[in-house]
Formats: structure tokens, sequence, C-alpha cells
């Protein structure tokens, strides 16, 4: 088998070579190291490559495969590797979170998500890059390599999941867990050309370190197809034990779901869309919003109905930094140890009441932001209102001018933090300089299965995973 093709190959597929023994965990392991060890010091996706934890797993996974008895079922993604992102805490494996002061914290625990994810049979590579705490749209950190985007490695990937998008568009994970508290599954899925959720609120658990962020954040996938990632929310979804709030489990799964709007198509909807996010940022490049106009003639050929429309989404900026900067005012680390930026958010020093008023007025906002979706089944949106920067092209702004910028890029994505909606982000096309283009589709509350359902039904019209890097596909031997 084409070693290339095979690195590119869908995550499900994969699973299903390991199952029917054309390829062992051991084999493909193997693979995605070799890309890494070859691509990765360019790229930069991980910050920590786990190869002998990996390798040893992915050895116990192929010997259990020939001595199991072949009637006995194995997990959905049984010796598929993966990379977690390096927010997240993977027992006996490091967990910088971005920050060069953290470079040799060990994760002593796993997440309720990395829980799920072991559990699902997944080969863990290591932890792919973020900023420091998640905290900007782009995968810049102190004391590490700069993420680069494999489309053009001139630009960045976004962020904050950056690292996690960049491996999968680069060959070098065949699909990767993110986390979302403002974009950051939504933004690098759109920097590089990939499908990424942000569940709805309380589809993904937080377990076991909770809640911190008023529930404007939660883990999600990232993938090249939407079954892919429809698979991985399976896996990452469910209740864990005292979650403050949480969702059923789908009826029928999001891969059922996604698999049969793929092959059925669903039945017609109602589809607000908007270019712009009035009256937070009514600019938007011409590129960004032919993104938007070219899926609105898609779906209007599916036969959906698309009305001009969109949310108020006035007054939220206040109120939800008030609460994103929260976390990082939480911080026991001393401040010379952070970024300029994260000394900013803490300098403010909010007090208890100003978060809660914050809470509560963000809140209200959602209500109304939600109320919206009464008269419509989703709404469509782009991700970001230009594409992706250069590396370094806002690294030397001072705090108050970096987050105005930010604010200008990213503004369709927070508004869905807020209100814990489903969104999905999926590619279009390019840019003249080669950088992916995508649009964003948001549910109404809890309707992960809407949104994957129309994905997957413009996947089925106009698919796009056989787009790769050229950069990614040299000889890596």
């Amino acid at each position: 088998m084409n070693p290339l093709d095979l690195a590119f190959r869908p995550a499900l597929e994969q699973a299903c070579l390991i199952r029917q023994g054309e390829i062992s965990p051991l084999e493909l392991t193997q693979l995605y190291l070799e890309r890494i060890q070859h691509f990765d010091s360019i790229v930069g996706s991980y910050f920590t490559v786990a190869a002998e934890q990996a390798l040893e797993d992915a050895r116990r996974k192929t010997e259990r495969l020939f001595d199991r008895d072949r009637q006995a079922a194995l997990p959905p993604f049984y010796g598929v590797p993966i990379g977690i992102k390096d927010l997240n805490s993977v027992a006996d494996m490091r967990c910088t979170y971005g920050c060069k002061a953290l470079m040799d914290n060990i994760g002593t625990f796993d997440d309720g998500v990395t829980q799920k994810i072991k559990h699902a049979g997944f080969v863990i590579l290591g932890k792919t890059a973020a900023p420091e705490f998640g905290s900007v749209p782009y995968t810049e950190s102190a004391g590490f390599t700069p993420t680069r985007n494999p489309w053009n490695l001139d630009y960045t990937p976004g962020g904050s999941s950056g690292g996690a998008a960049a491996a999968v568009a680069a060959g070098l994970s065949p699909i990767a867990q993110g986390s979302d508290g403002g974009g950051s599954i939504r933004g690098p899925a759109n920097c590089c050309g990939l499908v990424g959720i942000k569940p709805a609120r309380g589809r993904v658990s937080a377990a076991p370190v909770g809640d911190r962020l008023s529930g404007i954040a939660t883990n999600g996938p990232i993938a090249r197809t939407v079954a892919d990632a429809a698979a991985l929310l399976d896996v990452m979804a469910g209740y864990i034990t005292g979650d403050p709030y949480w969702l059923p489990d789908p009826q029928p799964s999001f891969l059922e779901t996604a698999q049969q709007a793929a092959q059925f198509g669903t039945s017609p909807l109602r589809i607000a869309f908007s270019t712009t996010i009035p009256p937070v940022v009514e600019t938007i490049d011409p590129l960004c919003q032919q993104a938007v106009m070219d899926t609105v003639a898609v779906l209007q050929d599916l036969g959906h109905t698309l009305e001009p429309a969109s949310p108020n989404y006035e007054g939220l900026i206040e109120p939800f930094t008030v609460v994103f900067r929260s976390a990082f005012s939480a911080s026991d680390l001393p401040l010379e140890a952070l970024t300029p930026i994260n000394r900013w958010f803490i300098s403010f020093a909010d007090s208890s009441g100003d978060y809660h008023k914050a809470t509560w007025t963000m809140q209200a906002i959602a209500r109304r932001i939600v109320a919206f979706f009464d008269q419509f089944d989703a709404l469509l949106l782009p991700v970001y209102l230009h594409p992706p920067i250069r590396i370094g092209a806002w690294a030397d702004l001072e705090p108050e001018v970096l987050i105005q910028h930010i604010t200008s890029w990213i503004a369709p994505c927070p508004p869905f933090n807020a209100t814990g909606q489903p969104a999905i982000a999926i590619p279009t096309g390019f840019t003249p300089d080669g950088l992916p283009l995508g649009v964003q589709i948001v549910g109404r509350p809890a309707a992960d299965a809407t949104i994957i359902a129309l994905a997957a039904q413009i996947e089925a019209a106009r698919p796009w995973s056989h787009h790769r890097p050229l950069f990614a596909c040299r000889d890596s031997s």
C-alpha cells in the first residue's frame, strides 16, 4: 500500500484496514512517526512526540489483534494514531499548556476526553502545539518552534488548536482532538482545509478539572472528513459523573447521521446566512464573503431555503472578554513567566462581582442570539473574516492593539461559545496564495446532528478530502 495514500486515508478507513488485517497498528504508528520525524521540524505541529509510548502501545495492540477471538468486537478506532492538544492532560506525558515555564511538567492523570479516546482504541502519538493557555488564534508560543500552515509555510494554521490542525493537514496524524473557547477548533480547521466541530454545551465532558470558563469552552474533533469528525465526536461525547451540564447520547449516532445524509440527503431546512457580524465587525475579505455565497448556492441546489439574516450580537464583546480572561487571572504562575498578552489579561484583576455581572450579561445576550434560531434551523457564516495571517505578523503588537486585530478576524466564532450552540467548520476552496477557505454552520441548541448532516450533504456534493498540501507529499524516506 502506498505510504502517502495511507497517511492521508480517513481514520475510519484506517480502522477498517486494521480490522481486516491489511495493516497493523504498529505499522501505521511507525508510518506517522517517520513522517513526523521528517516533516515536523518545519511544521511544528507537535510539542511532544511520545514515540516510545506510542510504539509500545501499538505493539500491544498488534499482539492483541492477532491473539484475539475473531468474533470479539474491537473499539471503533482500534490501533489508529491520534494527537492530543497540549492543553489536555495525558498521564505520564509532558503537558506544557504552551507555556515555557511548564516545559518539564508531566501529566499526572488522563482528562475525561483522553480516557474516552484511549477506550476507543486510539494510539496517542503525542501532544499537539497550542499558544500559551490557548489565549490567541495563532500558534507561536515563546520557547517553542512556531507552528506553520502546511498549505503555505509562511502562514499560521490558526489557534489555539493550531498544532492539531497542522498535524492532520500535513498527514502527521489522521485525526486530532482539539478544544474551542472562542473558535479554537473552527479557526484552525478553516485555516488548514479541514472539518472541525465545536459541539453543543454539555455534549463533551470537561472532567475531571471541570468548567473554568462559564461553559464557553469545549473539546471537539478535527478531521479531514465529516464522517471522521462525527465518529470522533461519538467517542468524545457523553456524561461523566458530576458534570455540571450534559446532553443525552445521540440517537442515531453522529456517524450514522453523517453517513445517511451523505447518501440520502436531508429534509429541506430553512437556513439563514450572513457575511458580517454587526455591530461587532462589519467588514469581511471578499474571498471569505465569496466562500459563504458559494455555499449558499450549494445548499440551494440541495433543496434548502436560504435567507439573508443575522442575530443581534450587540454588547457581547465586553462580558465575553471578562469571562475569557478570568481563567488567566486564576493562574498561579508568576507574571514574568507569561507572554505579554496573558500578563495583560491578568493585569485587569476583575473582582468576583465583575465576573458574575459579566456572566449574567453574557447569558442574557446569549438568550437573544438563541431566540433568532426560533425562525431558522441553522445559520451559515464565515469562520474568520479574512484568510490566515503570516507567521509573526502580530508578534510585536501591543496587547490593546492585538485584541482589536484578533476581534476583527475571529468575530464570527465567539458568539456561539457564549450561547453554547454547536457549530461545524468545513472547507470550501483556496485563496490565490494556496491557503484554504471555509465556512461554518451553526445549529440550534443541542442540534449537533443537524449541522453534521448538512456538512455531510455538502461534502457529498463537493468533496474536499482528496486535496493535499504539496509540502507534505514530498518523499519522506
